[in-house]
């Protein structure tokens, strides 16, 4: 079912705003202009929805324990979030990530992003396809399902790799480590993906997922923007793999940005991962000016 913006928001009741605007300040994108009023309006039903179907997934498990006469055990939730690059879905991670922790129940959530799982620049170039990182085939995929299966069964600690986007690499050494989490947000362009035939994808193990869409062409210029906001700081620091981006004009950047775009995000998107879209169980359509218009909800 589709709900316009004001429909949604409606769906609210009685759910309490707990962020400060200084907070969601430190939570948002580098260009997304979310405000409270989006927070209000668009976040707060969301929260509301995931807390009823986590509620009524920890009854299912408790059901399913009863009748197989086992002891009933903590089965982590486990909340996907995809889109393109550009799009606002780190900053919808991050918005989840605090609003779910601070519930009444105060559950332990974490988050991880599939950037995590990518593969090491020195594999992408000695595969010839460093062109096409963030592609399906640029990802540790069973590392990634690996991971959120150990999760989903409960292990006490569940290791991750770390991914620098400053570095634009894998960390070596460095680890995330998640310990027995209520709830797990994955975070990723991919993660709708359908996996090979007799294999396992990632988003088998969700148990509610969230696309986070927009128009091509305000994600194109999305991009730009905040590729431009990159250079003048990020891309500053020596330790910037994009260095050397900062020592263009702007309109030699923009040249960039708009090839990097064309040639890369934009092929991924169309190719893979906008086709994913059906697949969600929530999508989060937004307007030109980053703003959520409407809401998609499947309801079954």
């Amino acid at each position: 079912m589709e709900l316009s913006r004001e429909q949604w928001s409606e769906l609210r009741k009685n759910t309490p705003l707990t962020l400060t605007a200084e907070e969601l300040e430190e939570l948002r994108g580098l260009d997304d202009p979310i405000d409270l009023t989006e927070v209000t309006d668009i976040y707060l039903p969301l929260t509301r929805l995931l807390n009823l179907h986590f509620t009524g997934s920890k009854q299912r498990s408790s059901v399913l324990s009863a009748f197989l006469g086992h002891p009933e055990t903590r089965v982590p939730y486990i909340l996907g979030i995809a889109g393109s690059v550009a799009v606002g879905k780190s900053t919808t991670a991050r918005l989840l990530h605090t609003l779910l922790a601070r519930w009444p129940e105060h559950p332990r959530v974490e988050l991880v992003t599939t950037d995590s799982f990518l593969h090491p620049n020195a594999v992408l170039e000695a595969k010839g396809i460093m062109h096409r990182k963030g592609f399906p085939e640029s990802y540790d995929r069973r590392a990634l399902v690996r991971f959120v299966a150990e999760v989903k069964a409960g292990a006490a600690e569940v290791r991750a790799p770390v991914y620098s986007h400053l570095e634009y690499d894998i960390v070596p050494g460095a680890v995330q480590t998640v310990k027995n989490p209520d709830i797990l947000i994955i975070e990723g362009l991919n993660v709708l993906q359908p996996a090979p035939p007799t294999s396992l994808a990632v988003n088998d193990y969700f148990d509610f997922s969230i696309y986070v869409d927009a128009k091509v062409e305000s994600i194109r210029t999305w991009y730009v923007e905040r590729f431009h906001k990159l250079r003048r700081t990020a891309f500053e620091d020596p330790k910037s793999y994009f260095r050397h981006i900062a020592e263009l004009s702007h309109d030699e950047a923009t040249a960039f940005a708009v090839n990097v775009w064309r040639d890369i995000n934009e092929r991924n998107l169309v190719e893979n991962i906008a086709p994913t879209r059906g697949r969600a169980d929530l999508v989060l359509k937004k307007g030109v000016d980053h703003a959520v218009r409407r809401v998609r909800l499947r309801r079954t």
